[in-house]
């Protein structure tokens, strides 16, 4: 436990002794804490994970690498930083990244090592079955293109940095800036240490895990390395390169990605993941498995409808472990080899503690113990253990308790309605603020996911829980274009989006008004990059809502396709053609078309290094709305890329200007919440 955790726990208990359970509040943002990649040990008796803390002083997150018995014994720290744990097949050893290099630890004695001295990080580390070999991902980088001889400038002299030369398709990344010249490789390191073997080779990106033969003599991994790979950037391949010659050899060749391989222990099947690419909005990613030269070809989860992810052969080869969502919540499950699929756990989460997306991960021991991150409301991502003969979990871990043992939550409900549109059913979750009455009216927040093919769920949600903890009812959902529903509920949006995802949201709302406890006259609705598309749509649609903050928002997908860092990811699959093949199609989508309807209050929140939604795209609609003498404002966070709530400090200032414009139009007495209605 850092220092700052013992005060901040010391602190705590002085105040249950002279207080009663507190809400939660922003500062608690800086407590929370949580688990992610768990890696369970060969022989199933440890569990080494990620764990993840912030630092109210530096205002980021910490990641320290801690180990636990499976019988919830012994926990304690391993490494003061560090991520992507991966234990050796001799349960052993343990190597890990940290500082930009690969590490090594003996876990019998505690020693380490720095095994890389490289100029690029590594990633993707994995063990050979015979333990004498890692395989890693890097960077290759390559000079920078210069169109122009510059002549050489005097020494000492201050001249401005060159000119810098672009012409590739993806140049830039949010989050990270202009992209280093180069290409992606893999890698083969002793696991003694000593000097990378770079197996791969060509003008291409190797940037996928490799898994291992069992013969530890070759690699599978996913890569395009098509001659047009640039253009067809949502096509990939499985290769197999022997490590020994570097000589690659393609598995699979169809238009659409094959990626995430994994090998059966005899070595005879492939697993992976893919589908044909029919050029959708949305399309199921289905689990297949092959011989391991790519011959007869199979489906495993033809009848799941949903997305799977992360697959990994059982010890025996007689099935396969994977994980998916499913009505907004993350299953485990086990599909045999006659694709007969069995859940073993529910709740995988924990890693977004800001909105209450999906995620997790798992891992599996010879005999077929695991280890998995799991999530509730009122939780974020602890690590629990099971077993595939009695797959009843049970946790190892309890990272807040320190902290929500002395703090009051928003109760979270599941809410079902039918949609006025076409009477489908739409899933939500209504959250109450902490010693909610029923009898009492409370002003509502709506709350819209982003994407929009994604989904929220059951999960812990720091920004929600603030919003509760202020007041107000919170209502979030996963109307048509949100996975883990199926197919053809996701695709809904093709060529149509925004669509009647609109009328699932209002129906929602209705809905839960229906209840009785939300204040009409005090409706609100706000939400994140499709979430900021989706609020700036319905205030051009109706005028129901007494103020909305579009935060990150797409304003004119003509500008947005154009503009952004995925610029190039949006024609035909989200609107046919291209903007200037098809203006009409795009601007009929975009919410500036719209602008000369808005009469609600509405306010943007974009963080001026957000590359995804550039900050030009809310100001369209805050310029539009400013000349239409419509009450607005913008608020631009310093520094923050697309993932605004990376740095704490950034989340609570989301939530507190969100709710600040709220507030500044409520109607009522804004300090005491909850109002009750006024006829």
């Amino acid at each position: 436990m850092t220092m700052h955790r013992v005060l901040t726990f010391l602190s705590l208990a002085i105040a249950v002794a002279t207080s009663s359970a507190a809400q939660f509040d922003y500062m608690d943002v800086f407590e929370l804490e949580w688990a992610s990649d768990p890696q369970i040990s060969p022989d199933g008796s440890r569990v080494v994970y990620v764990r993840n803390a912030m630092d109210v002083m530096e205002d980021r997150s910490r990641s320290e690498l801690w180990i636990t018995r499976t019988d919830n014994t012994g926990a304690r720290r391993i490494a003061s930083s560090g991520r992507s744990p991966r234990w050796a097949p001799d349960g052993i050893r343990l190597a890990y990244l940290a500082d930009g290099q690969i590490q090594l630890r003996w876990m019998d004695s505690g020693e380490s090592a720095t095994l890389t001295h490289v100029t690029e990080s590594p990633g993707d580390i994995t063990w050979s079955p015979d333990g004498t070999q890692i395989a890693f991902s890097m960077l290759v980088a390559e000079e920078a293109p210069r169109l122009a001889a510059l002549p050489k400038k005097p020494e000492g002299a201050k001249w401005a940095d060159p000119p810098m030369y672009i012409d590739r398709l993806k140049n830039r990344q949010d989050g990270v800036g202009y992209l280093k010249h180069g290409y992606h490789h893999l890698f083969v390191l002793p696991a003694s240490g000593g000097t990378p073997v770079q197996v791969t080779s060509g003008s291409f990106h190797h940037r996928s895990e490799p898994v291992w033969t069992p013969d530890s003599k070759s690699l599978v991994f996913s890569a395009n390395r098509n001659e047009d790979w640039e253009y067809e950037f949502r096509n990939s391949e499985l290769y197999s390169v022997s490590v020994p010659e570097g000589r690659i050899e393609a598995l699979t060749e169809r238009n659409g990605p094959d990626h995430s391989p994994a090998v059966s222990p005899d070595g005879k099947r492939i697993a992976f993941l893919g589908y044909d690419d029919r050029v959708r909005t949305y399309q199921v990613t289905k689990l297949y498995t092959m011989n391991i030269d790519g011959s007869d070809r199979s489906v495993l989860t033809e009848e799941l409808d949903r997305s799977v992810s992360n697959p990994a052969w059982a010890a025996d080869g007689r099935g396969l472990y994977f994980q998916y969502d499913s009505e907004g919540n993350t299953k485990f499950a086990h599909v045999t080899g006659d694709g007969e699929v069995r859940v073993l756990a529910d709740n995988l989460g924990g890693a977004s503690y800001g909105r209450p997306y999906g995620g997790g991960s798992f891992s599996v021991s010879n005999d077929g113990h695991f280890a998995l991150t799991q999530t509730t409301p009122d939780r974020p991502g602890d690590v629990f253990v099971g077993s595939f003969q009695a797959p009843e979990v049970e946790r190892i871990t309890a990272l807040n308790e320190d902290l929500f043992a002395n703090k009051k939550l928003g109760a979270v409900e599941e809410f079902w309605w039918e949609s006025s549109f076409d009477q489908r059913k739409v899933q939500g979750w209504i959250v109450t603020p902490p010693d909610f009455d029923p009898t009492q009216k409370y002003p509502l927040v709506l709350e819209i996911h982003g994407g929009p093919v994604s989904n929220y769920g059951d999960r812990f949600s720091a920004e929600i829980q603030l919003m509760a903890s202020k007041g107000y009812v919170v209502l979030y959902a996963n109307p048509r274009g949100s996975t883990s529903y199926g197919e053809a509920f996701a695709d809904l949006l093709y060529h149509n989006y925004p669509g009647q995802d609109y009328d699932d949201l209002m129906s929602g709302v209705d809905a839960l008004i229906a209840k009785g406890f939300v204040d009409e006259r005090n409706l609100f609705v706000t939400g994140g990059s499709a979430g900021g598309i989706m609020t700036a749509w319905i205030v051009g649609k109706t005028d129901r809502f007494r103020a909305a903050v579009a935060a990150k928002p797409v304003i004119n997908w003509y500008s947005k396709v154009l503009v952004a860092d995925n610029y190039y990811g949006y024609h035909n699959y989200r609107y046919p053609g291209s903007p200037w093949e098809n203006p009409e199609a795009y601007m009929k989508f975009s919410p500036i078309s719209l602008v000369g309807n808005v009469s609600t209050p509405t306010m943007m929140l974009t963080g001026d290094a957000d590359l995804r939604t550039p900050l030009s795209e809310s100001e369209q609609f805050f310029h539009a709305l400013k000349l239409r003498r419509v009450d607005t404002a913008i608020v631009r966070i310093p520094g923050a890329s697309h993932n605004i709530v990376r740095r704490p400090s950034q989340l609570i200032a989301k939530i507190a200007n969100v709710l600040a414009w709220f507030e500044k139009y409520r109607i009522g007495d804004a300090s005491s919440m909850p109002t009750t209605a006024r006829r």
